[in-house]
């Protein structure tokens, strides 16, 4: 049966304010049912007498119960904004977050001011959303997004196309926790939003992360650390001399993140905040006389 645009914005919030504050009820509704008819906010609003055809009504009624059921707003839409773009996302990558944003600007922030074409690698690359906003702000970048997941790898590549990326970002499938293989070449900047959850904190998730986000994304062993003792000591090879390495990190880890770069022969030059105004990314350059682990 179908409905006007009014009908089925009323319907959804209705159903979501069973479980949400009026706020955000309305945000999901106005969310799913823009992007279900393709309509910004002002088109759906100035268009609310006006009839949506069967299949948009059908996708309102199967997107309502998802959401309901716990499961995120991007992966039901299948695709997320992040830094100006809009990537594709389902359950095999993390969904971008603000928090990501720190460890981007900090890593575009560096890659203005290398040497011409930079090699830039986005190790644990996910859906690719660091290495593609860093290939979209700095012109002559060349991007290569690494993961350990094949299906991860398929999600960059449907955005590397999407975002007409593909004479300048490659991608590859590295595994993070052991060496680098020399085929994977030499680079001028490493950046990194590795797993990072620990073991007790991977049992207190909220379900909506729990239930539905990659695991294998998200589990840095016991302390939360593995990724950044691995990257830190590892891929000094894959790093041109005096490269740089940029990570992201979770919240009460800044500390033993730079701990771990200093003892691996690297000088911390930043760390940085996020929206939230918490310490989140850092950036620490390979000493030369540490290139090769001296």
């Amino acid at each position: 049966m179908v409905k006007t645009y009014a009908e089925l914005y009323t319907n959804a919030r209705r159903a979501f304010m069973a479980q949400e504050d009026p706020q955000t009820a309305s945000l999901l509704a106005r969310n799913l049912l823009c992007h279900i008819t393709g309509k910004t906010q002002e088109q759906v609003l100035a268009h609310r007498e006006l009839y949506a055809n069967e299949d948009m009504c059908e996708q309102m009624e199967r997107a309502v119960p998802r959401i309901l059921a716990g499961e995120p707003l991007a992966y039901v839409l299948g695709e997320w904004d992040f830094y100006g773009m809009t990537l594709h996302v389902d359950k095999n990558v993390l969904i971008p977050r603000d928090d990501t944003c720190a460890v981007t600007a900090l890593a575009i922030q560096q890659a203005m001011f290398l040497d011409e074409s930079p090699r830039i690698l986005d190790l644990c690359t996910g859906s690719g959303c660091i290495g593609l906003a860093i290939a979209n702000r700095v012109k002559d970048a060349r991007v290569t997004l690494a993961d350990i997941s094949k299906d991860a790898l398929a999600v960059a590549k449907k955005n590397i196309t999407a975002q007409k990326l593909s004479g300048r970002v490659a991608c590859m499938q590295v595994d993070a926790l052991a060496e680098p293989k020399a085929f994977l070449g030499k680079y001028d900047l490493i950046v990194s939003n590795p797993p990072y959850i620990t073991t007790q904190e991977m049992l207190e998730l909220p379900a909506s992360v729990k239930d539905y986000e990659p695991h294998l994304a998200l589990h840095g062993g016991g302390d939360g650390l593995d990724f950044y003792r691995a990257i830190a000591a590892n891929f000094r090879k894959a790093l041109k001399p005096g490269g740089y390495l940029c990570f992201e990190f979770g919240m009460g880890q800044g500390d033993d993140v730079c701990a771990i770069l200093e003892n691996n022969g690297y000088t911390v030059l930043e760390r940085s905040r996020d929206y939230n105004d918490r310490e989140r990314a850092v950036i620490a350059r390979l000493r030369k006389e540490d290139q090769n682990g001296n």
